[in-house]
């Protein structure tokens, strides 16, 4: 007798494959419409499938929304982690992170996302939880990257998660500005601040980042 475990699998993968369809789905159409605005009903329409499916696959908005925002949360942090693990010098690695961190544009989707998250996360707890679960995760790498160089010598830092905390809030700061305020800062500036900032927690020079490679004109 032919054994059932196939054909489980297989619907199995089925409803994963779709999960992620609209996952995917949802994503898009936050970053058109926002999440505050986002219904089941658009997502069905985006997809072209009914309610009650979504709602089969998530209880409720909320979960779909949750497992998106979750979904791409750990796509960036484990990138963030193959970054910071590459080979190269402590300068070269913390570089690498700081880079990845800060928008590749203004129209930056990922960014865009997790601005409009910081927004309702002021009031809606499912979304404040991932935020907090994706900066706490970034601060820890890149604590991480500048105790590594303390400890090689490389960098002196008596205190690599505070330095981690202030570089993290520094950012986040002049990327809303960046991103909200065009033509007010070129992403090489950003780019530069960052470094400064980095560089002074490590105990060296900027110029030793900048000649890591030129900074983006914008």
């Amino acid at each position: 007798m032919q054994s059932g475990g196939g054909a489980r699998g297989s619907r199995a993968d089925q409803a994963d494959q779709r999960r992620a369809e609209l996952l995917e789905a949802a994503r898009r159409v936050v970053l058109e419409r926002g999440l505050a605005s986002t219904r089941v009903a658009d997502i069905a329409k985006a997809t072209n499938v009914s309610g009650g499916l979504i709602h089969y696959h998530f209880a409720t908005k909320d979960d779909l929304i949750t497992e998106m925002l979750r979904s791409t949360s750990g796509s960036e942090i484990q990138r963030l982690r193959e970054i910071a693990a590459e080979p190269g010098g402590a300068v070269e690695r913390l570089d690498r992170v700081l880079r990845f961190y800060i928008p590749a544009s203004r129209s930056d989707q990922s960014w865009i996302l997790w601005l409009d998250a910081w927004a309702v996360g002021v009031r809606e707890a499912h979304v404040r939880t991932i935020l907090l679960e994706l900066e706490g995760a970034w601060i820890e790498i890149l604590a991480e990257v500048i105790s590594q160089g303390a400890a090689t010598g490389e960098f002196t830092c008596d205190d690599p998660q505070g330095a981690a905390e202030r570089i993290d809030g520094m950012l986040d700061g002049l990327v809303v500005r960046y991103t909200l305020h065009a033509g007010g800062m070129s992403r090489g500036r950003l780019l530069h601040h960052a470094r400064v900032a980095a560089a002074r927690e490590v105990g060296l020079s900027v110029a030793v980042f900048e000649d890591q490679s030129p900074a983006p004109e914008d």
